[in-house]
């Protein structure tokens, strides 16, 4: 049952990445507007991140609003948070990491589709936005030299073992033989995980740029694996009533515009730097050194890797 219900997530995506969206209208579009677009509010929940770069590029470059649509930005916590909201008609759309509160939602019969993929991993080990990084007294006495060593060491993960970020560490944990059980996960906001590095109540982290680049400029902490290149924990959410309106298509066709305007090697132009730093309320100069993941250029949905997180 389960992998029927994983595997409706993708069906809302067509050949080549482009949605399916046909049926009833939503609230406020205009399908008479002379551009043939529909025209109308959607409702987008996010978690204020450089994660979700396509959707702040797309907004600012003016993509919504060629397509007739103004986007109206809700601030969430986690994506647990937003789960209740689409199926409850309070949000249309929503770009944020998958976890395991997700999936047992879908079990109880909530509505709502995985469309697309946002930030994937390069699998770059000196330049991934989210690293392993190991308290540096234990890299500098030798105590941890590899991520085997890390087996029984308790470690910051941001929404605990059965968010994004614990499915992360599984992959990261997975080059050295181990799994989540064979440590300790502290449920800690990517905020808070360098002060624990520093006062050792933790002994590792998984933190996201810029907060991992933050830990090593301060010397606190040393990456020890990143995700392996095309790992992604985050996407694109529609609920069940947008999906099949007027403005589905169109929202989708900007936003993948907005992951087009972005660089393939994360090093992005001075002007997306200014959107971002705009945006999340970031100085430029952190943005500009803080590696940044990767975008499809179709924000495919990646089944494989939803099926993998929903069995982890």
């Amino acid at each position: 049952m389960r992998r029927r219900t994983l595997l409706s997530l993708a069906s809302a995506t067509a050949v080549g990445g482009a949605l399916t969206a046909c049926g009833s209208a939503v609230t406020g579009e205009d399908p008479d507007s002379g551009d043939g677009a529909a025209s109308g509010t959607v409702r987008v929940g996010h978690l204020p991140s450089a994660l979700f770069s396509p959707l702040y590029v797309a907004d600012s470059m003016g993509y919504f609003e060629e397509e007739g649509i103004t986007i109206e930005l809700t601030p969430l916590k986690s994506g647990q948070d937003g789960i209740p909201m689409l199926s409850n008609d309070q949000l249309d759309v929503m770009v944020a990491g998958f976890s395991a509160g997700m999936f047992n939602a879908l079990d109880q019969g909530l509505a709502f589709k995985v469309v697309g993929s946002m930030g994937i991993s390069p699998g770059d080990p000196e330049n991934s936005p989210t690293a392993l990084e190991v308290r540096q007294e234990l890299i500098d006495d030798g105590t941890i030299t590899s991520v085997a060593d890390l087996e029984g060491r308790t470690i910051g993960v941001a929404g605990g073992p059965g968010a994004t970020g614990g499915y992360l560490l599984a992959a990261m944990l997975e080059e050295g033989g181990l799994t989540l059980a064979d440590v300790e996960i502290s449920n800690l906001a990517t905020p808070d995980q360098e002060p624990a590095i520093t006062n050792g109540s933790i002994d590792a982290a998984t933190p996201s740029a810029p907060f991992s680049t933050a830990m090593e400029e301060a010397g606190v902490a040393t990456p020890i694996a990143v995700p392996v290149e095309g790992t992604t924990g985050t996407g694109v959410i529609f609920s069940e009533k947008f999906l099949g309106a007027e403005l589905a298509q169109p929202f989708f066709t900007a936003l993948t515009r907005g992951a087009q305007e972005l660089a393939e090697d994360g090093v992005q132009t001075d002007e997306v730097y200014q959107i971002l730093a705009d945006t999340l309320g970031q100085e430029i100069d952190v943005l500009k050194a803080s590696p940044m993941y990767t975008y499809l250029p179709d924000l495919a949905p990646q089944p494989d890797q939803l099926e993998a997180m929903q069995e982890a």
